[in-house]
């Protein structure tokens, strides 16, 4: 993986994002980068995560092992956080919004191991958001009428009048782009931050900066990961109401 994908060195400033292999479709040059291999990595370990999850699981017993409670305080877990958002309408949501949790958590963190953040890159975090604001629109869709929509596009009431359309449909548009934005800062703000602590260090005192990898990957990125998730059942959840 070399310098590229590793977030820096003590002997240099690295917080860019590095192209790898460049190939052309239709006369266009498309690179793969380090965002794309450290996001393979993430979904790799996910993946195989899993793999081991449900190999043990079709073993597990009454009095569950170390593996098992890990496991299963996962699952726990993230079906609360889903239930307490959600209420009845969790079952719905919660496949999804555990699988991203795991995946922006995961990519979060990975500059503890040495890699650049997926989600320091914006055009992850737009991805991400891109996939919450058509679920909450196809929600939208399947549990309310067009009239309904309409009115709601067109208030506050009352009386709805077709001048706050604009004004709303601005907002709606924002959704995905606060959501995206918010998570590529903060990542990429912490990830800017530890490239230079590196870059000031010498070798000698590299383990210095585990305090600082604490709070800028492990903690900051619990949070950026709930308040991600928090808002996308949020604005699901009242798409759902009129059910």
């Amino acid at each position: 993986m070399g310098g590229k994908i590793l977030l820096s060195s003590s002997s240099s400033i690295d917080f860019m994002i590095h192209g790898l292999i460049s190939y052309k479709i239709f006369g266009q040059e498309v690179w793969i980068t380090t965002s794309h291999v450290c996001i393979l990595i993430v979904m790799l370990v996910l993946i195989g995560f899993s793999f081991v999850v449900k190999h043990k699981m079709k073993a597990a017993t009454d009095v569950p092992d170390g593996f098992q409670n890990v496991a299963e305080l996962i699952v726990e877990f993230l079906d609360g956080v889903v239930r307490g958002a959600m209420g009845d309408n969790a079952p719905k949501l919660v496949n999804y919004i555990s699988t991203i949790f795991l995946f922006i958590l995961m990519s979060n963190i990975s500059g503890l191991f040495g890699l650049r953040p997926p989600t320091a890159d914006y055009g992850t975090t737009l991805a991400l958001g891109l996939i919450t604001f058509f679920m909450i629109h196809i929600t939208q869709f399947r549990y309310q009428k067009p009239k309904q929509i309409w009115v709601d596009m067109c208030s506050p009431l009352p009386p709805w009048l077709p001048i706050w359309f604009p004004i709303n449909l601005i907002s709606e548009v924002a959704v995905p782009i606060s959501l995206s934005l918010r998570l590529f800062a903060n990542v990429l703000s912490g990830t800017v931050m530890m490239a230079l602590v590196y870059g000031l260090l010498s070798k000698i005192a590299i383990i210095w900066p585990a305090a600082l990898h604490v709070y800028f990957d492990l903690f900051s990125g619990a949070i950026q990961t709930y308040v991600f998730c928090m808002l996308t059942m949020t604005y699901v959840n009242q798409q759902m109401a009129t059910e």
